[in-house]
């Protein structure tokens, strides 16, 4: 499952490192060599002319520095070098290194956008100690955005609901997901959202595991339910068909435990 190694301690200060694996990107994508996926060398870097505010600590990876960095312009990489998305890299690239790109694509992100202060426009400063930017104008603080995001797979019976979201990358049937609103627990999220998706009620709600997904910035939080009443009745917005699979149907195709989505629906398949 796409998630940090275990053999990564989190750095806040930059250190100076000859050959630091460095995670840079545009727009989202991530630059590797295009021969072995790996992460570009001193010499690609020095092409790029990157700044010092571009590039902020990321961590240690097995005693090795690692830095996130971001580019604001279409450059040109050095050759053999390409700007990949990171679910084209899903099954390719070496796992440790694709769980530290999702979490360094959220940094960079946030490095990216927050050179100015969102109230009072004035230049900001990273803060002494914590993953934090600081307006030394007006005291605005700036920390990385984290949405967090309710996802459950409904049982009933010996069936659970699987839909097929409208915006889905994949169109793959998949538990039903939505993110939180202000003020709201994640109970009261799983509640609203399968109501108003699939107008459906539920009950007995159990954590099943969560998981950190950069696409943009989410936190999944993934739960089990069992059916209450209701008829499903697909919202035809965010929902394009949502239905019961059991033991005799054909459910989606088993798929590497990328997501806690694949791991979920996994733990409820029928035996084969």
């Amino acid at each position: 499952m796409l998630r940090t190694p275990a053999s990564f301690v989190p750095l806040m200060a930059q250190q100076d490192h000859a050959e630091p694996l460095t995670f840079l990107f545009f727009q989202g994508r991530l630059l590797v060599r295009e021969e072995d996926l790996s992460l570009p060398d001193p010499a690609a870097l020095a092409r790029l002319e990157l700044g010092a505010h571009q590039l902020h600590p990321l961590g240690l990876l097995d005693g090795r520095y690692c830095q996130a960095g971001w580019v604001e312009r279409d450059e040109a990489p050095a050759a053999g070098y390409a700007w990949r998305g990171l679910r084209s890299l899903f099954g390719a690239m070496d796992e440790d290194l694709l769980g530290l790109a999702g979490r360094a694509s959220q940094l960079a992100e946030w490095a990216r956008t927050h050179r100015f202060c969102g109230a009072c426009a004035s230049a900001m400063q990273l803060a002494a100690g914590e993953r934090c930017f600081k307006c030394n104008r007006c005291g605005h603080l700036a920390y990385p955005r984290i949405s967090p995001a309710m996802m459950v797979l409904i049982r009933k019976g010996d069936a659970v609901l699987l839909a097929l979201h409208s915006a889905s990358p994949t169109k793959r049937f998949s538990p039903l997901a939505g993110f939180l609103e202000a003020g709201e627990s994640v109970e009261e999220a799983v509640h609203r959202e399968v109501f108003e998706e699939v107008g459906l009620r539920v009950h007995n709600l159990q954590y099943f595991s969560s998981q950190s997904w950069p696409f943009p910035h989410s936190l999944m939080l993934a739960f089990t339910a069992d059916y209450l009443d209701g008829e499903i009745r697909v919202d035809g917005i965010e929902i394009a068909e949502a239905r019961w699979f059991g033991p005799g149907d054909a459910w989606p195709e088993r798929i590497a435990h990328v997501s806690v989505s694949s791991m979920l629906i996994d733990a409820h398949r029928p035996p084969q």
